[in-house]
């Protein structure tokens, strides 16, 4: 009986992790801007670059990196005609304490505003978004579509809707079917510190600038407990969109590109999927890479323009 007991309790355990019953977020607040006046390093800060055009792109970094990411993509967009804006959301780029003080509901939320005061302001305004920034993206295209205030298009780039699946063969981290019991203990894994830089990376990955070194628990758990609903709402989306990602994304599960393929309910759907050949790095951070970055910015320029028409 005892054993009956205790084998129920482990199982009991495990799916209490795994599927997050009983989930709630530990902050909900509405957060300030980033004090930018506080980044360890200049790369850090958003990038905006408007120039008096009528169409605009939002791009939405990732976690835990910066808008750094979006340099390149940044000045080739100005340069194509397109005003740019790469906000610096709260919680990244200053110190790792920030972020163990937000969530993904708090990201998103900030993002959303961002968006809607953009969306007044622009004839057209597009959305790239690059892993959890790219799940924010399809968030907005949910919500969205189908009203006056709907994005022009959206791309999504390594975009997690999924994480770990057993129907849909996908673990991306056996890690994350003791994450929660730990995150009572122990809320940050390891000794997250400022990354401005990565002396042994290759391809643009020396670049990389934001929190490395250890792991935020809990706000890893917040990104997997929302990735549920987006992927359940991806056929809310009816704008165009364009999905971008690596056949062999060492971040996020590459069968995630897979997944928005075939639910999203964009009538105009386009996906591309890269094979990067053989690098260090973890062919997550497609903007970046310079083996890589041109060919994906032309892409989604003649997306724009074939939409824009």
């Amino acid at each position: 009986m005892v054993i009956v007991v205790i084998i129920a309790i482990v199982v009991f355990l495990l799916l209490w992790n795994w599927n997050l019953w009983f989930y709630r977020e530990p902050h909900t607040e509405a957060l300030p801007p980033a004090d930018e006046a506080r980044c360890f390093s200049p790369r850090c800060r958003s990038i905006i670059k408007k120039n008096g055009n009528d169409r605009a792109i939002l791009m939405i970094h990732g976690f835990p990196s910066c808008p750094q990411v979006y340099e390149y993509f940044a000045d080739y967009f100005s340069n194509a005609g397109y005003d740019v804006v790469a906000p610096l959301m709260p919680g990244f780029g200053t110190s790792p304490k920030d972020l163990e003080k937000t969530s993904f509901i708090q990201w998103y939320e900030y993002m959303d505003h961002m968006y809607a005061s953009l969306r007044t302001t622009y004839r057209k305004l597009y959305v790239i978004g690059l892993s959890m920034g790219g799940s924010i993206t399809l968030k907005l295209g949910e919500e969205y579509s189908g009203t006056d205030k709907a994005p022009d298009g959206l791309v999504s780039i390594s975009a997690p809707v999924c994480y770990n699946s057993i129907h849909d063969r996908i673990v991306g981290n056996p890690f994350v079917c003791v994450a929660r019991i730990l995150s009572v203990f122990f809320p940050v894994l390891g000794h997250p510190r400022n990354i401005s830089g990565k002396p042994d990376g290759e391809d643009g990955n020396e670049d990389w600038t934001g929190y490395g070194g250890g792991s935020f628990v809990r706000q890893g758990i917040s990104l997997i407990y929302h990735l549920k609903p987006i992927r359940r709402d991806l056929k809310k989306i009816t704008v165009p969109l364009l999905a971008i990602q690596d056949k062999k994304d060492r971040t996020v599960p590459p069968r995630n590109l897979d997944i928005i393929a075939k639910e999203n309910g964009s009538v105009h759907f386009k996906r591309i999927q890269t094979d990067m050949g053989r690098h260090r790095h973890t062919r997550h951070c497609l903007p970046m890479y310079h083996s890589i970055q041109t060919s994906i910015a032309d892409a989604i320029r003649a997306f724009f323009e074939e939409i824009d028409k």
